[in-house]
């Protein structure tokens, strides 16, 4: 047999792992590279909504959920790929936001959703976010990225799997929010107008949409900082301009919907920003009146809080602190079952209250795949809740972070200032106008928490806008 030279050899697999890993996208008909299979792709999309819920929280109102839900749904189910599992959600998140996972999960923030002004503007963003799924914009990126991770060849002979996707499927916080290029974004777009025009809405808004996060970026709102959506969804031109063009380029129908008294009587009384009562922080400084506890964080570090932790890193990023509820057991049980985990030696435990609260407590090393960790754990009982509070670096770190480890963990205590005990989110609020008035005029008849600025922002309109009796307009209170 003739022995074919190893270069040849391997493009000639190459070319023929090429052929077997195509697929046709369901968006353009085309044939293009696809090492990951619809199931897999549905299978990780859904992991990641799991985490995202649990990290991020669901808006509490059924009401909304189904509103919004609904007419995400109606779009998906016409659109391309009617059949994969599509669900849509509201988070509870004050970041301006919007995101779609692998096959079929649809994100949008309250945040978002309070700088709208139309169901026309929603239906944009989310007919938006479906068009990264129908034209499988996920897929294609992290075939792209495997391919150059594990090489062509040993990515269709391994059979991929979910396996393989282990670490991306175990981040969903991270990895799965893939930044797509300018094209896939123009793509996205197309398929946002065509899919809110199929359903009657009037792409004017979508217009409408875009300016509105144009001013956010240009620093209308948050201190000039960038909103989350244009951060992750690069802006592939002039959107506005690109929305009028398409506008002008299409036949478009009489009547077409634009719902704007619907849209903000239904999300009439949305918390607008941070929610004081699930935690905050000054400074270093966190506080919980929902749970009645504070703890200082030690001052410089990075801090977020989340559903399931607060969490702090340093500046260095080569120390963590995270601080977690642990149910209702004994912080002497907590302990014990913590050092019931392979790798995790004690290097000395207490049982001494923290603040008059039960605890137990130790420092620990732990063996990693990525080298040894030198921290502290602390179980502390502030009925009827136990917390966990974990600080760890590499080893080598530790003899430097020690005190500071330990001056954080025993500053964990009962929250009493009836100051931060009573503190309150706002809510937008809706006011039908009973004379013409500008926005300007509008906040001196009706104030806001928040600034003036910030009032024709997410109104839509500038602050000398003369808005007719009958208009309902937004406020924050």
């Amino acid at each position: 047999m003739t022995r074919i030279a190893s270069g040849s050899r391997r493009a000639l697999l190459a070319a023929t792992a090429f052929l077997v890993a195509c697929a046709t996208n369901p968006v353009t008909g085309n044939r293009e590279l696809s090492l990951v299979s619809e199931s897999d792709e549905i299978a990780m999309g859904q992991e990641g909504a799991k985490q995202v819920i649990a990290s991020i929280g669901l808006v509490p109102d059924n009401a909304l959920q189904s509103y919004v839900s609904n007419l995400g749904l109606t779009m998906a189910r016409a659109s391309e790929r009617p059949n994969i599992p599509w669900q849509v959600n509201v988070l509870d998140d004050p970041i301006v936001n919007a995101f779609a996972l692998p096959g079929g999960p649809v994100f949008i923030t309250r945040g978002i959703l309070s700088h709208m002004n139309s169901e026309a503007q929603l239906v944009s963003v989310l007919g938006h976010e479906i068009g990264h799924i129908t034209a499988k914009h996920s897929v294609q990126q992290m075939s792209q990225q495997q391919l150059g991770q594990i090489g062509l060849i040993a990515a269709i002979i391994v059979q991929p799997g979910l396996a393989q996707f282990g670490e991306l499927a175990s981040q969903g916080l991270g990895l799965l929010f893939l930044k797509f290029g300018r094209g896939a974004e123009t793509q996205s777009d197309e398929l946002g107008f065509k899919y809110m025009t199929q359903q009657g809405y009037d792409p004017h808004e979508m217009g409408e949409m875009f300016k509105t996060l144009e001013r956010l970026s240009a620093g209308g709102d948050e201190g000039g900082r960038m909103p989350e959506w244009l951060s992750t969804h690069p802006d592939p031109g002039n959107r506005v301009q690109k929305t009028q063009e398409r506008i002008a380029a299409t036949t478009l129908p009489a009547g077409l919907k634009v719902e704007r008294d619907r849209f903000l009587q239904r999300t009439a009384g949305l918390i607008f920003g941070d929610n004081p009562r699930l935690g905050f922080f000054r400074q270093n400084q966190f506080f919980h009146p929902d749970l009645k506890f504070q703890l200082d964080f030690p001052s410089g570090w990075k801090t977020q809080n989340t559903m399931q932790a607060v969490i702090a890193v340093s500046g260095q990023q080569d120390a963590m602190m995270a601080l977690e509820l642990a149910g209702n057991t004994s912080p002497g049980q907590g302990l014990s079952e913590f050092f019931q985990q392979q790798g995790v030696q004690s290097q000395g435990s207490s049982t001494n209250a923290i603040n008059g609260m039960p605890a137990a407590s130790a420092e620990f090393i732990a063996q990693t795949q990525q080298g040894q960790l030198s921290g502290v754990v602390s179980y502390i009982q502030m009925a009827p809740n136990t917390y966990r509070l974990m600080a760890y670096t590499p080893s080598q770190s530790y003899n430097a972070y020690r005190n500071t480890f330990l001056q954080s963990v025993r500053s964990f205590r009962v929250l009493t200032d009836p100051s931060i005990l009573a503190v309150q989110p706002v809510h937008v609020q809706v006011v039908r106008l009973t004379r013409a008035m500008t926005i300007a005029e509008f906040h001196q008849a009706y104030p806001s928490k928040i600034p003036l600025e910030q009032v024709a922002l997410i109104n839509g309109v500038a602050a000398s806008t003369s808005m007719p009796a009958g208009t309902l307009v937004k406020r924050v209170q």
